[in-house]
């Protein structure tokens, strides 16, 4: 697979985010060939999902710098009051552009990845509070990516998986485990048909 060219799994949530990202990790291969990016609403404190994480999967955990190179099996934190975008296979981090009130940080990553990764897109909507990240997801279904949003009944605060299944561009509503187990089937199936191409361009 050429640079830049493997699959982004943005999960994005907030408030009860923690059981759902650890859930979805613990059920994700280690060598899946894709990179996490867990993006979480934290701004008045410093994130420590890069110390928590590492305890339920064999992929490194990262707190994301900027020019922090995107490379598959690993699972990458945002920090905490940061805006993130990509640019040239790297993460680039700006000033939160929403100092007040709910942050806008999954819908400004979503957009960015619209604009800037050739790869596959798969959008993860899980806990949280507000609806951050609704409003990037009919962009990811026009570059041909996948939605996802968390069960409701699965959620501790279901307000954000709500919004994203209200904006109409949800494809899947599933369970943390069932989201692993659909990432894993999603991306297994594009790598068989990558492998056809690749056979059929040979011969």
């Amino acid at each position: 697979m050429n640079e830049n060219q493997f699959p982004v799994v943005c999960v994005g949530g907030s408030a009860g985010g923690l059981e759902a990202y650890i859930k979805l990790l613990q059920n994700l291969p280690s060598d899946l060939g894709v990179a996490i990016v867990i993006v979480n609403h934290v701004r008045t404190f410093a994130t420590r999902l890069h110390e928590i994480l590492p305890h339920y999967t064999r992929m490194p955990v990262e707190l994301i710098s900027d020019r922090l190179s995107i490379v598959p099996n690993h699972v990458f934190i945002i920090p905490e009051n940061r805006d993130l975008h990509v640019l040239d296979g790297e993460f680039r981090l700006k000033p939160i552009s929403k100092p007040r009130g709910w942050p806008s940080v999954i819908t400004v990553f979503l957009r960015s990845l619209t604009e800037h990764w050739r790869g596959q897109l798969i959008a993860i909507i899980v806990s949280g509070y507000d609806g951050d990240g609704a409003a990037a997801l009919s962009g990811i279904k026009e570059v041909g990516g996948i939605t996802i949003a968390q069960k409701m009944d699965t959620a501790q605060f279901p307000e954000m998986p709500q919004s994203a299944v209200a904006s109409g561009y949800i494809d899947y509503i599933l369970s943390p485990e069932a989201i692993a187990r659909q990432i894993t089937s999603i991306c297994s199936q594009a790598a068989k048909v990558e492998k056809q191409d690749s056979l059929a361009s040979v011969l």
